[in-house]
């Protein structure tokens, strides 16, 4: 894990980074929030420990520039301030946390184990409901196809088509598994709807550099990557 350290009392950040790294952490250290700014350009961080007096800007300014720019990197503010108004003045700025100095370094590592913890819980909760086949994207929570990101429009029967080969994509299934799948085990066997329907597809999602929908002869389609 990455840890960033913006700190600008020598005693104090030796400490940190001396017990932070013994518990295996790797933990970069900047004195300012100027040069913290910059580390953001190269890297990227698990966490951030974020003093509030600082020279230049303060932390609770970087934490908005952060928060301005779209950088949610979990904060943990450190602070002499303990008085409630800095410590809503922090968090409704976007700190994470808030730990008042002087503090038990055990509690810091609490604190980050319960953060990391609380954004694995939230990333698991947000992850993205789609399929993806080379430039397709299948979102399966709007229903919607997106080629290269331009958004393609398909009939609710095409779309459920579509599912349908992309869960099993690089795998010849045949007509007859897919006219069950998609229409139903009752539907008429000798009709050519699957073929008519591939065709379909093929005319929205391919083109002379694009294909998609291979024909499997003696068997049926099968969508490859």
């Amino acid at each position: 894990m990455q840890i960033l350290l913006l700190e600008d009392d020598e005693r104090i950040s030796f400490f940190l980074v001396k017990g932070l790294e013994e518990n295996g952490y790797q933990v970069t250290l900047a004195t300012s929030a100027e040069e913290a700014r910059s580390l953001f350009d190269n890297n990227h961080w698990n966490i951030l420990i974020v003093d509030i007096m600082l020279p230049g800007i303060d932390g609770i300014q970087f934490i908005k520039m952060l928060r301005y720019k779209n950088i949610l990197t979990p904060v943990i503010v450190i602070s002499a301030l303990n008085d409630t108004i800095d410590k809503i003045t922090a968090l409704d700025h976007g700190a994470d946390d808030y730990l008042v100095k002087p503090f038990h370094f055990d509690e810091l590592l609490s604190r980050i184990k319960a953060l990391t913890r609380r954004v694995k819980y939230q990333t698991a909760q947000t992850v993205k409901n789609e399929l993806i086949c080379g430039d397709l994207r299948i979102d399966l929570d709007q229903y919607k196809l997106y080629k290269r990101e331009q958004l393609i429009e398909l009939s609710p029967r095409e779309f459920k088509l579509l599912h349908y080969l992309a869960q099993h994509k690089n795998k010849a299934l045949s007509r007859t598994q897919i006219l069950n799948a998609v229409w139903g085990i009752d539907f008429e066997n000798n009709t050519n709807v699957v073929d008519v329907y591939i065709s379909y597809l093929r005319h929205k999602i391919e083109s002379p550099t694009d294909k998609y929908i291979y024909t499997v002869k003696s068997v049926g389609y099968m969508l490859q990557e």
